[in-house]
C-alpha cells in the first residue's frame, strides 16, 4: 500500500509539473503575441503623431499669415519643400527643396526632391515682390507625399486678390 501510495503522489507530482510547463509555455506564447500587437499600434501612433503637424494644410483654406508660419517652421526640415502660388506669381515659388510634382508625373516619381535650398523666405514679407503672401490673402492648401506616403511638402495656392483700392 505504502508502494502505491508513493507511486500515486509520484504520478501527482508529473502530472502538476507537466501542467505548470503547458501553462508557462501558454502564456509566454500569448505574451509574444500581445507584444507584437503592441509594437504594430505604436508603429501606427508613431507614425500618425509625425504626420499630425501636416493635418491643419491637408486640402484646407489659410490664410497668409498661416502660410507665411508654416515657412518659418519647416524651413529647416530635410527632404522637405514648400511651395507658394500667389496672385502676382502663378506659377510659384519653392522654399526649402524643389519637388517633382504635376499631373503627368509617374507615381514613383511624384514628391521626390529635384533641387536642394531654393528661394529666400524674406521675399514672402517684401511687398514689392512677386512671391509677397498678403497676411490677410486666402490660400488653399495642400499636403504632397512621395510614393511611400511619407509628406514631402505643402502647396499653397492664392484663392482670392484682394484688390487695394
Amino acid at each position: 500500500m505504502n508502494n502505491a501510495s508513493s507511486a500515486l503522489k509520484v504520478a501527482a507530482g508529473i502530472f502538476l509539473t507537466i501542467a505548470l510547463i503547458t501553462i508557462v509555455v501558454i502564456l509566454f506564447v500569448s505574451a509574444q503575441e500581445a507584444t507584437k500587437t503592441a509594437q504594430n499600434n505604436f508603429s501606427d501612433i508613431q507614425t500618425e503623431l509625425s504626420q499630425a503637424s501636416f493635418t491643419v494644410y491637408d486640402d484646407t483654406t489659410v490664410s497668409g499669415s498661416q502660410v507665411t508660419n508654416a515657412l518659418r517652421k519647416f524651413k529647416d526640415r530635410e527632404q522637405f519643400g514648400i511651395q507658394v502660388k500667389t496672385g502676382k506669381n502663378k506659377s510659384g515659388q519653392w522654399y526649402g527643396n524643389m519637388l517633382r510634382v504635376g499631373d503627368h508625373i509617374p507615381i514613383e516619381d511624384y514628391g521626390a526632391v529635384i533641387s536642394d535650398k531654393v528661394g529666400n523666405i524674406s521675399n514672402s514679407w517684401n511687398e514689392i515682390l512677386d512671391e509677397y503672401v498678403n497676411p490677410s490673402g486666402k490660400f488653399k492648401a495642400r499636403v504632397i507625399k512621395d510614393n511611400s506616403n511619407v509628406v514631402r511638402g505643402i502647396i499653397f495656392t492664392q484663392t482670392t486678390v484682394l484688390t487695394s483700392p
